[in-house]
């Protein structure tokens, strides 16, 4: 006979911890909505391809095996494989096979797809500043980053 799980007690969360988490998920949206915004006005680029650009240029021999690159962007596999299919077709990434492993795949960052990144690189830049850290003192910065580590267990 299997045994059922526990049931489940239901979490109450109060009016503070309601407020304080919808105001977290309000300064996300507006956060990120503007980052896409310049990006999309100055460069015609999503942020989610800039995010593709950033984690190549970073990764080593600046490729990264698309099940990683679907990690560090913190996209579905098929909706990397969407996105990456628009930047290869800009241009920017390419595919290569993994010579140790026949079904994988790497994408890589293209001379176009760096010089892209550097063009918009400013731009994404300059809004972390005036929309985040220009905002903070160093004393908020600091908590911040306590928070954030808390939150993701570093």
């Amino acid at each position: 006979m299997t045994s059922l799980p526990a049931p489940r007690v239901p979490v109450r969360l109060g009016e503070r911890e309601i407020a304080v988490w919808k105001r977290f998920l309000r300064a996300h949206s507006t956060i990120i909505r503007r980052l896409e915004s310049d990006l999309l006005d100055a460069h015609a680029l999503p942020l989610a391809s800039y995010d593709v650009l950033v984690q190549l240029v970073e990764a080593p021999e600046r490729r990264l095996r698309m099940t990683e690159l679907a990690d560090a962007v913190m996209l579905s596999r098929s909706g990397l494989t969407r996105l990456v299919d628009r930047l290869e077709r800009e241009g920017l990434v390419a595919r290569e096979a993994c010579e140790s492993d026949a079904r994988g795949l790497f994408a890589v960052l293209t001379e176009a797809g760096y010089e892209r990144l550097r063009s918009a690189s400013g731009t994404h830049l300059r809004g972390v500043n005036d929309y985040v850290m220009s905002r903070l003192s160093p004393e908020d910065l600091d908590a911040l980053d306590g928070v954030l580590r808390k939150l993701l267990d570093d």
